[in-house]
């Protein structure tokens, strides 16, 4: 585990991770509950990639994620109570409720949303990086997306491009193993997924994913790489998802022992543990009354929320005289 500074630090990964855990099991409640519809991935046991490599990048740098991205809007700034009003489709979400658990979204912050296509999000990154290349920024665009998304033309397409024009691109990729319920090794003739970014001569490196303080610190040297004008980078977050792809999946493709086996590996627990070895003070029980308060507030705010009405329903779908 990487060595954290201080003891604030250590609270400030310590409560984001928390904080997204906390969030997903109440969304876990209200979809067993019929308050949230529809599909629903859950992030828990990749909480340390998004609270490690979310404040590594600045609030004007650009953010593409996957339909498994509740931890990123959370860890990006999207205040919880209008991420959970849009789980119930509540026109005070963050999309109004039309976009619901796959497609958040929050230009303000610059987060620009989930993506329910597996890879559907690469193509846009590369198109906010081209933008910034041709401004002469140095913002830069990250893309959080899952492994599965390598074997689609989208990403093959956008590293190529990325490289060949130099591009203020990072690809961040979540590797949990599982493209829905296909492992790694049965979907991808070559599981090396560095190897593949290096085939374009792009900048690559693998990191534990359970380890925040190592996904800080290879998200850190990362953002600088890109920054600087060095081209873009490929980064793989080595993870696993405690629970099955979606609510609907009833996860049948993994040896339970397996599950288990990673769970031993929890990214909060172990950080706690790492934390505590270092002598480093942080109070837990008050980061937990903490977030209750969050999610018990958000939840609230949620069930408060308004339905759209139904005259609403072409709004911005069809072109209105």
């Amino acid at each position: 585990m990487t060595r954290i500074a201080s003891a604030e630090e250590a609270r400030v990964l310590l409560h984001q991770m928390i904080r997204i855990r906390r969030f997903e099991e109440a969304c876990a409640q209200h979809y067993g509950a019929g308050r949230i519809r529809g599909f629903l991935h859950l992030y828990i046991g990749e909480e340390a990639i998004a609270a490690g490599a979310m404040p590594c990048l600045r609030d004007d740098d650009s953010v593409l994620a996957t339909y498994r991205e509740h931890g990123h809007a959370l860890a990006r700034g999207v205040p919880m109570d209008t991420v959970m009003a849009e789980m119930f489709g509540k026109r005070e979400g963050c999309c109004r409720g039309r976009g619901g658990s796959m497609h958040l979204f929050d230009a303000s912050r610059r987060f620009f949303g989930g993506n329910a296509i597996v890879a559907g999000a690469l193509p846009m990154a590369l198109g906010f990086a081209l933008a910034e290349r041709l401004r002469r920024t140095d913002r830069i665009a990250a893309c959080f997306f899952g492994e599965g998304a390598m074997a689609e033309g989208e990403f093959h397409e956008t590293a190529n491009l990325a490289v060949l024009w130099r591009l203020p691109l990072l690809l961040l990729c979540e590797n949990n193993g599982y493209a829905m319920g296909t492992a790694l090794a049965r979907s991808e003739s070559d599981t090396d997924l560095c190897a593949k970014a290096r085939s374009y001569r792009m900048s690559a490196a693998s990191v534990d994913g359970m380890n925040v303080g190592a996904v800080r610190d290879a998200m850190r040297h990362a953002v600088a790489h890109v920054r600087s004008g060095e081209g873009p980078m490929f980064v793989e977050f080595r993870t696993y998802r405690f629970r099955a792809h979606s609510m609907f999946d009833p996860d049948l493709y993994r040896d339970k022992a397996e599950v288990e086996r990673w769970k031993e590996r929890c990214p909060i627990a172990a950080f706690q543990r790492h934390v505590a070895a270092l002598g480093l003070a942080v109070d837990v029980e008050a980061i937990e009354r903490e977030v209750a308060a969050e999610v018990a507030s958000a939840t609230a705010f949620a069930e408060a929320g308004t339905l759209e009405p139904v005259e609403d329903l072409a709004l911005d779908v069809v072109a209105q005289d």
